[in-house]
């Protein structure tokens, strides 16, 4: 009795500190990930990964976490949507079969080489932003003629691809994009960015992942709670320090993200 009341303990223990571990993980990643527009994957899914979860489920899970972050993060700037919902239309329409496409071929696809790729290019993102200090401060409204949205329908379709089929990132991209199409400051464009990536994308490509395995209850609902209120107090952060804050964050989460790629690909070449 005694050995049967220790094991039973001891695994309700275990329970309790993994539930606990992968919230405070999670609030604090989708924290930080709700001030620069991105890059929860670079604590959230090393984190899952190293509690015994298969990758494909583990980013699976990471991705339905994020829908609670785009959830909590849009809630707090929702006013800041209103004049946005046509541009959103935009990145649904031709961002979302992007995501299917990349979530359904994600077993088939070499990781190294997007890794490389979205690795390079976010430490580019990082210095590029450092080297225009006015870039995303104040808000614009630029209006585009046929070929500047042809590219950018274009851009919006590969980065679905991607945030289909890796978990780091492609919300930076889609930040990034929207201040350089549309002349918006950061606050503005992350809040678009927590809509339709947060959101959309990222649960329609949870729910083509998924299709490969089940996750763990208690891990699944800690993610969610964390990634909710983690989403929801970096977006009030982020509202009460301004866009200096953000970019500050943004550029620090670029060059992490980055970094944190091309190790894994590196890794994957050796």
């Amino acid at each position: 009795m005694p050995y049967l009341s220790a094991i039973l303990f001891g695994s309700v223990d275990h329970f309790i500190f993994e539930s606990i571990y992968i919230f405070l993980i999670s609030f604090f990643s989708n924290t930080f990930s709700a001030i620069s527009g991105g890059g929860a994957g670079l604590l959230q899914l090393p984190a899952l990964i190293l509690s015994g979860i298969p990758y494909y489920q583990a980013l699976a899970s990471h991705k339905l976490a994020t829908v609670a972050l785009g959830i909590g993060g849009s809630l707090r700037n929702y006013k800041s949507l209103g004049n946005d919902i046509s541009i959103a239309r935009q990145i649904l329409m031709f961002g979302l079969p992007g995501v299917i496409l990349g979530s359904s071929t994600v077993e088939y696809i070499s990781e190294k080489y997007l890794y490389l790729i979205l690795g390079i290019i976010s430490i580019i993102l990082a210095f590029y932003s450092l080297l225009k200090p006015d870039l995303g401060i104040s808000s614009g409204n630029n209006k585009l003629n046929l070929v500047h949205k042809i590219r950018f329908f274009i851009f919006i379709f590969l980065i679905g691809i991607l945030n289909g089929s890796i978990s780091s990132g492609t919300g930076l991209l889609v930040t990034i994009l929207l201040i350089k199409t549309f002349e918006m400051d950061f606050l503005r464009a992350i809040s678009l960015t927590f809509f339709t990536v947060g959101v959309f994308w990222n649960f329609i490509g949870a729910v083509f992942l998924t299709r490969i395995g089940s996750v763990p209850s208690n891990i699944l609902v800690a993610l969610i709670i964390g990634s909710f209120t983690g989403g929801y107090f970096g977006a009030h952060l982020s509202k009460l320090n301004g866009n200096i804050l953000i970019k500050k964050t943004f550029i620090t989460v670029c060059i992490l993200v980055g970094i944190s790629l091309l190790i894994k690909s590196i890794k994957s070449f050796l």
